[in-house]
């Protein structure tokens, strides 16, 4: 058994794999688009408190409800996540860059991880249970 690549690529594991990775990543996404919806207004503060104009919420909110159903999906996927590798590392920067403050430390770090995540998702693709996949076979 080859330790060091134990999940053969094409294959019914990987594409699993390469699913459950699309959901978590899009999931968290979808949740905050949803939050920021049910709490407007206080999140319309917060991005007028670090100095973004509140009316930029409709379109934070569009960007993540439909890049994270295009990530669930796997449409259009590195594109995609190349833009929300982008908007988690200007997110960090805006946002949680007080690494003096614990939570705030780790948010900064959970939004480079989650680019790092997007930037491999980038590189590999949404794998063969995705939109993306169905059209490029559709394509050959």
């Amino acid at each position: 058994m080859n330790m060091i690549n134990i999940i053969k690529p094409n294959t019914p594991f990987a594409a699993l794999l390469t699913l459950l990775g699309r959901i978590g990543l899009a999931a968290i996404f979808i949740l905050a688009a949803v939050n920021k919806i049910q709490y407007y207004d206080g999140n319309a503060a917060y991005m007028a408190a670090s100095g973004l104009p509140g009316e930029l919420l409709p379109l934070v909110i569009a960007f993540e409800l439909v890049g994270g159903v295009f990530i669930l999906l796997g449409a259009l996927t590195q594109l995609t996540a190349l833009a929300f590798a982008l908007f988690s590392v200007v997110s960090a920067l805006l946002f949680h860059f007080d690494l003096a403050d614990q939570m705030q430390f780790l948010m900064f770090f959970k939004n480079i991880a989650m680019a790092g995540g997007f930037l491999a998702l980038a590189v590999s693709g949404a794998g063969q249970w995705s939109i993306d996949h169905k059209q490029a076979t559709r394509q050959q």
